[in-house]
């Protein structure tokens, strides 16, 4: 009688995971994984906390009829990759993050946010990228890519700087000659010709052999890049310029999100604002502590003045933007209009400060 009761109470037991995982996929009626490149870590980066935010608010406020998973590290493949299988109609994969190559391959005119010394700082690129005209910009990727955009993070804190071999760079006269390492985008080639550089376009894998090598004598990355790769071990000087904005496009499958109930979609709009937000402060923190980081690991750093900031400006734009619309292909009052709305939020934020705050 003993052994008939253990064993009645062992196949109870042994029955209580199938029953919790049924109940448990019961509860879950929606699956959202979102794929990135960024480590899960919390510290040292500012996009894997924000998402870790958006799960929470997400299944809190669905009662976990949503349940989001995030898989960093690139697990399930690089940004083409994961941005194909979003594109696909978000069986396997809901969600992803796209940094600027990789986004424009899947929406063409992305490629016009590359222009150099684009914004002035951190406010005004949020106020751009979090405001309407780049929401309604954004709304191509549904019809181009079938996907939903979601938000923009700051790829690395947004703004770049040069690291370099030969000479600490001041002025635009300090580039005349320097063979400068870009990503594989014809956009930063465009870029350096025009400032008096040589451009070498290298995958980031042989980047650090370049520049021992000296096939390159420089690169522009993220000031939190620069440090964490150990880019201060190959090259001695570093300037913070801000010619380039990298940014990070947070992506839904548009089959996906249609599938949701209305409430759930208001849900999802509406956390991943407040996450955005979250990965802004962050972004700025982490990139203000990379270079003061890299203020003491290079030899010399120099924060460049927006006076030669502004007269390099002058010189690159125009030879960006006939790259991006004869070469590239791109609309010229498209890369007007875009310009246009910066230039005014420029102009605006400030007044709006000072108004609100300073009288």
């Amino acid at each position: 009688m003993r052994s008939k009761k253990l064993a009645t109470v062992t196949a109870i037991a042994a029955s209580m995971p199938l029953v919790f995982a049924t109940a448990s996929a019961e509860a879950q009626e929606y699956e959202m994984a979102i794929a990135t490149l960024i480590p899960e870590n919390l510290t040292n980066n500012s996009i894997y906390p924000a998402l870790v935010h958006f799960k929470n608010l997400v299944e809190l406020r669905t009662d976990g009829e949503v349940a989001v998973s995030i898989f960093g590290g690139g697990q399930l493949g690089s940004e083409v990759e994961t941005g194909s299988q979003v594109q696909a109609g978000g069986r396997a994969l809901q969600s992803t993050i796209l940094t600027s190559g990789a986004m424009s391959s899947f929406y063409q005119d992305y490629q016009a946010v590359t222009a150099p010394f684009l914004f002035d700082d951190w406010r005004q690129a949020w106020a751009f990228f979090d405001g309407e005209w780049f929401a309604d910009f954004m709304k191509g990727t549904i019809e181009a890519a079938d996907m939903r955009y979601l938000g923009t993070f700051d790829d690395g804190g947004g703004f770049v700087a040069f690291t370099n071999n030969e000479r600490l760079i001041k002025t635009v006269e300090d580039l005349e000659g320097l063979n400068i390492r870009t990503e594989e985008n014809p956009a930063h080639v465009a870029t350096m010709r025009a400032l008096g550089a040589s451009a070498t376009p290298l995958p980031w894998g042989e980047l650090i052999t370049a520049l021992e090598t000296g096939l390159a004598d420089g690169q522009f990355n993220a000031p939190v890049i620069n440090t964490t790769y150990g880019l201060d071990e190959v090259t001695d000087y570093t300037t913070l310029t801000g010619h380039v904005y990298n940014s990070a496009s947070w992506v839904v499958s548009e089959a996906w999100y249609q599938s949701l109930p209305e409430e759930y979609r208001r849900v999802i709009t509406e956390a991943a604002r407040e996450a955005i937000t979250l990965s802004h402060g962050a972004s700025a923190a982490l990139a203000t502590a990379s270079w003061q980081k890299s203020c003491e690991l290079f030899e010399e750093c120099y924060l460049m003045p927006a006076e030669e900031r502004a007269r390099m400006a002058e010189i690159a734009r125009p030879a960006w933007k006939e790259w991006i619309v004869d070469d590239y292909g791109l609309d010229a009052q498209l890369i007007d209009d875009l310009l246009a709305e910066v230039q005014a939020l420029g102009e605006s934020l400030p007044e709006e400060a000072y108004q609100r705050y300073g009288q």
